[in-house]
């Protein structure tokens, strides 16, 4: 699809585009847009304008990634927006795959051992991206933002913790979700409510977009912007 850009009218965009939504509150933007173009509605909530373009862009085509207009940006920008994705799934999206997945599953046969295994690997999933998203808050985001600090001249709280090499590489959390989906589309039988079948999958297949979106950022954005900093301040120390 084409680009959004700053004079479209934020309305269209979302109505044709209705998985934004989420984007636009992480944000702190409310519906109720009016006919305000992107720029205005920047302007309004105090955003900058060339950083919501190159998100929702990002999030609305999967072939468009500008690493280097990202990169451009400041570190805290992009872990604030990180910090807001990783609070958008604890708070919102896994409790609403929670709730309609146990909803499927006692709303079908007790002895559809099928069911039981998909409830057993979201539970696994689930606990996977809250241990990420608790290191995320304890320590890598405070790592990442410590470095950027430093390279300011600031010599408070000097980061104590080299980059973990587990951050050069992305996670196993996409494929953990790809195959909860694959289970269920796959190896599902017995009898269950379809309704809440769909429920529960679409639930999936938006975090799935969410979790791409978030891991893309994170590892060709974030990581290779804290290496160069950490280069650079062990230039700094030699």
């Amino acid at each position: 699809m084409p680009l959004v850009d700053a004079n479209i009218q934020l309305s269209e965009v979302v109505e044709s585009h209705s998985s934004l939504i989420p984007v636009l509150n992480r944000f702190g933007i409310k519906l109720g847009l009016g006919d305000k173009s992107v720029k205005e509605i920047c302007k309004e909530y105090e955003l900058d304008t060339d950083f919501f373009l190159s998100v929702i862009n990002t999030f609305l085509n999967e072939e468009y990634f500008p690493e280097k207009k990202l990169q451009s940006f400041h570190t805290s920008q992009i872990i604030d927006y990180l910090t807001k994705m990783n609070f958008y799934y604890l708070k919102f999206q896994l409790p609403n795959i929670e709730r309609h997945l146990n909803s499927f599953i006692s709303m079908s046969k007790p002895t559809n051992q099928s069911l039981k295994l998909i409830g057993k690997f979201f539970a696994s999933f689930k606990n996977e991206l809250t241990a990420r998203i608790e290191k995320d808050q304890q320590q890598w985001f405070p790592y990442c933002l410590g470095l950027s600090k430093k390279l300011k001249g600031d010599q408070h709280k000097e980061p104590d913790l080299l980059l973990d090499p587990e951050e050069h590489s992305e996670d196993t959390i996409e494929a953990l979700l790809a195959d909860l989906k694959s289970i269920m589309i796959k190896h599902l039988s017995g009898t269950y409510d379809q309704n809440l079948c769909y429920a529960v999958l679409f639930s999936i297949s938006s975090l799935e977009k969410d979790i791409k979106q978030h891991n893309r950022i994170r590892y060709r954005i974030l990581v290779p912007m804290v290496s160069a900093m950490e280069q650079h301040v062990s230039n700094q120390n030699s």
